[in-house]
């Protein structure tokens, strides 16, 4: 049976580093996922100066969010640090109006995708940065209210308020191509979008060499 989290932290704290380990595998492929849709060329050197600056901030975590939310927290602010790194002729750079389409010249994935995912992929880049981040966070690493408001550091009542204006952008930019069903109303839109990352996942997985 694997060891909750916050068991693992507390081994990993008193110098048992196969605690670390096993945190960071745990958590791998998320923090890796959440780079790739941004910036695929800096998503590995990314994930590392994530647990990197994770195993310098050990000590420091509280346990008062989830670990997967700490580690989401550190990998928000490493985009950020890129971005603004990337932007740097730019006058002014606003994360909640700026996009990664406007920001980074090149945002393709080597991942397996469908079409579609493509699609949705593309249409969440022409999202401001938060949005598009926050929206990722909401379908595919499945973190509620109360993670997201931890990650961008706002109270739950902004952050329903945020998640109300990304789904609301998000569903405009899909018009072209998703379902009407699916864009009906928040509920039918979370669940269509969750569907299409789990497929895309398991088209993944089945084309792996060695699968």
């Amino acid at each position: 049976m694997e060891l909750e989290d916050h068991v693992l932290i507390d081994r990993w704290r008193t110098g048992d580093t196969a605690a670390g380990q096993a945190l960071f595998e745990r958590y791998f492929v998320m923090i890796y996922r959440f780079f790739s849709t941004k910036c695929e060329p800096e998503a590995e050197e990314l994930t590392q100066a994530t647990f990197l600056a994770a195993v310098r901030a050990r000590d420091q975590f509280r346990k008062d969010a989830s670990f997967k939310t700490y580690l989401f927290t550190i990998a928000r602010n490493e985009l950020h640090h890129l971005l603004r790194t990337k932007a740097r002729k730019l006058d002014k750079l606003d994360f909640e109006l700026s996009s990664i389409a406007d920001l980074v010249s090149s945002v393709g994935t080597r991942l397996d995708r469908s079409a579609e995912h493509r699609q949705i992929v593309d249409a969440l880049h022409r999202l401001p940065v938060d949005q598009q981040t926050l929206l990722e966070l909401h379908y595919w690493e499945e973190l509620d209210i109360s993670g997201l408001a931890a990650v961008f550091e706002v109270s739950a009542q902004t952050m329903r308020a945020r998640l109300y204006r990304a789904r609301k952008a998000l569903r405009e930019l899909l018009v072209p191509f998703a379902p009407a069903e699916a864009l009906r109303d928040d509920d039918t839109l979370d669940h269509w979008m969750q569907r299409q990352e789990t497929l895309a996942r398991g088209r993944h997985i089945a084309t792996r060499p060695g699968s």
